[in-house]
């Protein structure tokens, strides 16, 4: 892997993660526990797989969590620096925001709430070929229409960015990933609120400047919802997204080595179980996420859900599309589905049936 010390990488992780809630109150979002490791280490990975080593984090909300993480980031073979955000700048706010630490012409920008496993390498091949100005990452999608669509002409120019429409005009959208010349970073607005969606990059095409779409239909998701958090979790474990922290460790299940898991448990779909987490015995786990120290009793069946660290899942309750926070407790033979939240430390008896209402 040939060293890529030409290019900065910039990652935004400043966003409050309210979708994601309760999981979201004492975590950023970006450090969830995602097919058991935060969900960006898997980003840093790719990173740093590409032959990228600096790093620079975008922080604002519990800034604190992700320095006493990844430090400087040597463990990781990174050198990483950190730029907090006192106010929410928005995208293009907080991108001008880490200007002070860029040190080459290339800069590349994540979204760190975007899971995907696109050649990095490619995206900025294209980026150089191309003499752009701007390289943002595109991808096809099946169903455009819940997304902003960013069209491209022959030459792989974009030619407009356009809102969410339920006829939209291409399958092309914006994936969260772009390639900056550096100096087009300088000219963003500094210490206030920009939109890079509907200010910056139409600023650019007014003036000239020249921005081309990588288009590919790599393995994309946002994992800014419940829904999505689980699924890209499961494509982690199952090799469905890749990620270099999970070489040769793909499969139906993604067990920690401290865990405890009983004899008779089903793992599947992609399950992950975290460390020092305790799956009792005739348990069902489907397709789910278990953070950190949770405890399942036996009999328990649960599907597309996350059970946060802490948390107690008791004797043959059965939860399907369910979020449980921290230290909550979930009595034996209760039933939560249809997107259940249930908010860190409440109770919920035995034998307690609850669907779809916040608790």
């Amino acid at each position: 892997m040939a060293v890529r010390d030409d290019v900065d990488a910039v990652i935004l992780v400043g966003g409050r993660g309210t979708r994601l809630r309760p999981l979201t109150i004492n975590t950023p979002k970006p450090m969830l526990p995602t097919a058991n490791a935060p969900f960006l280490k898997h980003l840093l990975a790719r990173i740093k797989a590409a032959g990228i080593t600096h790093v620079v984090l975008g922080t604002s909300y519990k800034a604190e969590v992700f320095e006493d993480y990844f430090g400087d980031g040597s463990d990781m073979g990174l050198e990483i620096e950190y730029v907090v955000e006192e106010e929410a700048l928005g995208t293009g706010g907080a991108i001008r925001n880490v200007w002070d630490k860029l040190r080459n012409d290339t800069v590349m920008v994540f979204n760190g709430d975007v899971l995907g496993d696109t050649d990095l390498n490619a995206i900025l091949e294209t980026h150089t070929s191309k003499e752009a100005d701007l390289t943002m990452h595109l991808v096809r999608v099946g169903d455009p229409r819940a997304y902003g669509c960013v069209p491209t002409d022959v030459d792989g120019r974009v030619t407009a960015f356009l809102e969410k429409t339920e006829d939209p005009p291409t399958d092309q959208i914006n994936a969260g990933c772009y390639v900056f010349r550096r100096e087009l970073i300088k000219d963003i607005p500094q210490g206030r609120v920009v939109s890079v969606e509907r200010e910056t990059f139409p600023q650019f095409l007014e003036s000239g400047r020249r921005v081309i779409g990588h288009v590919d239909v790599s393995y994309w998701r946002d994992m800014g919802r419940p829904d999505d958090f689980v699924h890209g979790s499961s494509d982690l474990v199952r090799g469905v997204a890749r990620s270099p922290l999970l070489e040769g460790k793909t499969g139906e299940a993604n067990v920690d080595e401290t865990a405890g898991v009983a004899g008779g448990v089903l793992l599947l779909g992609g399950t992950s179980v975290g460390r020092g987490a305790e799956i009792g015995a005739g348990s069902r786990i489907d397709g789910s996420v278990i953070f950190p120290g949770a405890t399942i009793e036996p009999g328990a069946v649960i599907r597309d859900s996350i059970i946060a660290a802490g948390a107690t899942i008791g004797a043959n309750a059965r939860l399907s599309n369910a979020v449980i926070g921290e230290g909550a407790q979930i009595g034996a033979r209760c039933e939560l589905r249809d997107g259940m939240r249930v908010w860190p430390g409440v109770v919920i008896p035995d034998n307690g049936v609850r669907f779809s209402t916040d608790a």
